[in-house]
Formats: structure tokens, C-alpha cells, sequence
């Protein structure tokens, strides 16, 4: 198999190409979303949808896990988790042992298990799953993300939707408008008396003019940005680069890079602060696991589950954070039946997540039949659609109608 990094992807998608470049995708610094927050904050009950991407194919059947069923351990005799090895959640189902953050906010209804979703006629190509999703065009192919296109029907600000990668992903690529990137890059300050004395800089003197206030405001605003941000960029870019040559190992081949952590504690910074960024994308990949699927698997979900939890942990503690609703997905699930290399192989359906403090927790949607299969693939019983038409209805206060057309179905019942 070629390998596809995310970013060949991404540069390589006729969404990307005929949609975010065509518009002119924005790059912004954290000068430009700082001085956003202050002109323009975000308001405390203001919903805000944060996207987080799984590129590779993630094998829903081994992250929420029918242990017990029997048609279960036949398709995959040495891939299969045991009943007592997996998180339960009743109904015979069980989280990833690597998932014990996610497992906790289970507990606390925090956190919602979407199961079966996929869409009609799947594909189970990268390119065209991913497209798909991207998009919420199963039937055509579209030059739009679905989140351009809420972008196209609410105003011209590109900060209304930020990706904190450098590529800006389709979904965020409408006809007249594009969200914006925020590159992963760290906020270095000099340290030491040096760096004490710049920070004195912004200390305000009594008489001075407003231009020497305004310079004096603006090393202030620096040091804040550092602080709250600085960190958080320097992990994600530190992930990144060293993902660079991991994203060739096992897993890896559809695309995708680390770091999320990194990435999911700066948008945290940006909601406390009050960016009024309404939805936000990240990403985390290797899940193209085609061999040793097992422990490759457990230790991307184990990153994802840190990653996750913590955040979910963090917002908790602000007004603005408890109005944040995540969103988890994949482009696809994977074959029920085990490959002869203790992998999967590309397959349809799968579970999706949706977590924080304006969700009901729990199951929704049907768990797909492990024997009536088609041409050995779940078949899906939510269509991704009916989750997304939610998220733009209930969490950002849009008419989904102009977004995702003539799709009428919901699924209302994922958020409080």
C-alpha cells in the first residue's frame, strides 16, 4: 500500500483544492485570536464544537467492544479482547482497556457511545471515506466541508472556525469562506534577567502618552499569550515533529500525526480566554492498522483517552468550557474478521463519540449485528448525518437545512 501522509491528503483533496484555496485560507497567530477575545468575546453560553478527526480507519470493534459475543471471538481468535479485559458498559459492550478516562466520564453521563454510524453505499477508500465525512456528501462529490458551508451561511470571519494544524482540513473549506489555521508553534520569551526586565516593559507609568501605553499593553499581551498558550503550542509542535518519521511505521499509512494533547489543551486556552471561535479541528492518526493491530490500537486510543478526559476535565471548571461538545470520529470501521497478519482491513461502520457537559451519556443508536453482515461489513444503523445535523442545530444554533440539505434526520437526543 502507498504511503499517505495527512498532509497528502489534505493538499491532495478536490475540497481542499477547490474550496480553502480557492476562498484564500486564513493563517492566524495568537495576536490575532487574543485581540479577537477582547473586541469580540465569546459569549459564556455560547456553544462551541470542537471536531476531533481519527485518520487511518479506526477499529470500532476493538474500542467499544462486544466481548462476550460469541461471533465476536470467532472473527478474530487472536485479536479479540476478553470479557474481563475490557471497561464495561453494559449491554454487553466494553471500552478499550487503554480508555480508563473515557470510561470515567461513562460513569459520570458525560460521555455518549453513537453506535453503528456510517452512511449509505460506504467506500472504502481513505480518500473517499474521508471526503465523504468531510463533506456530509455520501451521494455527490462536493468543493465544500460541512462546516464551510455553516461558515458560508453565518458571515465572512475565518477565526469562527479554527483548525490548530497546518493544513486546513476540508471540512472547514466552504465556497466563500475558510476557517483558519493556527500553527503549531511555540511562544519562547526571554528568561532570566533578561527576561524580567522585558517583562517590566509592560508595566504602565503614570503620564505616559498613548502610544508609549499601547507598546507598554502590548508586552503585556505577549507574556499572557505565552502563558496561556505557550505551552500548550510547544508540546503539540514538539509531537509533531517527532511524529514525522513515526507517521511511516505501523498504522500510519493513512495519514495523521500526534500531539493532541498539546492541541486539545490550546483550545482549551483559546474558549477561557474567550476567543470566539465557534468550532474548532484536530486530529490524531495511525489507525490504518492492517498488521500487530493490538497494541498499535491501544496505545493510539490510550493517547486519545489522556488526551480527552483531560480536556473534558479542564473545561469542566469555566462557564465557557461546559458549553464545549467534542465530537469523535473515524472515516471508517474495519472488517469484522481478523486479516492473516493480526490486523483489520478497511471496513464501514462504527461507534463515534460525543462528550462534555451538555451531553447525555450513554448509548444511542442501534449496536449492528455481528452475523447479519453485508458481504462481511456492519451495516450501519445511524447515519452520520443525523449527528452532525444535532451539532449545527443544538450546539451552534444553526439551520442544518442549509448545511447538510434535504437530510432530515437527527439525533437530538445526544445533547441535553
Amino acid at each position: 500500500m502507498d504511503k499517505l501522509t495527512r498532509r497528502r491528503f489534505l493538499t491532495m483533496s478536490g475540497v481542499t483544492a477547490a474550496g480553502a484555496l480557492a476562498v484564500g485560507a486564513t493563517q492566524v497567530n495568537w495576536d490575532d485570536l487574543l485581540t479577537a477575545a477582547e473586541r469580540d468575546p465569546l459569549p459564556p453560553d455560547a456553544g462551541v464544537l470542537v471536531v476531533v478527526t481519527l485518520y487511518g480507519g479506526n477499529d470500532g470493534l476493538n474500542t467499544v467492544v462486544p466481548a462476550g459475543d460469541r461471533a465476536y471471538q470467532d472473527a478474530r481468535p487472536a485479536l479479540a479482547y476478553k470479557p474481563n479485559e475490557v471497561l464495561d458498559l453494559g449491554e454487553g459492550l466494553g471500552l478499550n482497556p487503554g480508555m480508563k478516562g473515557l470510561k470515567s466520564l461513562w460513569d459520570e453521563r458525560r460521555l455518549a457511545v453513537v453506535r453503528g454510524v456510517g452512511y449509505p453505499k460506504p467506500d472504502r477508500s481513505h480518500f473517499r471515506s474521508m471526503a465523504i465525512w468531510q463533506t456530509a456528501s455520501p451521494q455527490t462529490q462536493s468543493r465544500t466541508g460541512w462546516v464551510g458551508r455553516w461558515l458560508d451561511t453565518t458571515g465572512d470571519d475565518p477565526l469562527r472556525a479554527v483548525s490548530v494544524e497546518p493544513v486546513l482540513p476540508p471540512l472547514l473549506a466552504g465556497e466563500k469562506t475558510a476557517g483558519a489555521c493556527l500553527p503549531a508553534s511555540g511562544l519562547n520569551l526571554p528568561k532570566g534577567q533578561l527576561g524580567a526586565a522585558f517583562r517590566a516593559l509592560g508595566t504602565p507609568s503614570p503620564g505616559e502618552g498613548a502610544e508609549q501605553a499601547l507598546a507598554a499593553k502590548s508586552v503585556t499581551d505577549l507574556h499572557r499569550a505565552a502563558e496561556v498558550l505557550g505551552a500548550a503550542l510547544r508540546e503539540s509542535k514538539e509531537q509533531e515533529d517527532h511524529d514525522f518519521d513515526e507517521e511511516r511505521n505501523k498504522g500510519a499509512s493513512a495519514g495523521g500525526g500526534g500531539g493532541l494533547a498539546g492541541q486539545l489543551d490550546l483550545i482549551a486556552g483559546l474558549v477561557e480566554v474567550g476567543v470566539p471561535t465557534r468550532v474548532y479541528s484536530t486530529s490524531l492518526g495511525g489507525f490504518d492498522t492492517h498488521a500487530d493491530e493490538r497494541g498499535t490500537q491501544q496505545r493510539l486510543l490510550t493517547e486519545l483517552d489522556v488526551a480527552l478526559s483531560g480536556f473534558a476535565r479542564r473545561l469542566a471548571t469555566t462557564d465557557r468550557g461546559r458549553q464545549v461538545v467534542v465530537l469523535v470520529y473515524s472515516e471508517f470501521g474495519r472488517r469484522v474478521r481478523a486479516n492473516g497478519s493480526q490486523g483489520t482491513d478497511h471496513g464501514t461502520a462504527g461507534p463515534l463519540f460525543v462528550l462534555g457537559d451538555q451531553v447525555r451519556g450513554g448509548f444511542h443508536g442501534e449496536q449492528p449485528s455481528l452475523t447479519d453482515l453485508d458481504d462481511g461489513d456492519l451495516k450501519a444503523t445511524v447515519d452520520f448525518r443525523d449527528v452532525y445535523g444535532s451539532m449545527l442545530e443544538r450546539v451552534l444554533g444553526a439551520d442544518a437545512g442549509r448545511v447538510i440539505g434535504d437530510h432530515r434526520g437527527r439525533l437530538d437526543a445526544v445533547i441535553t
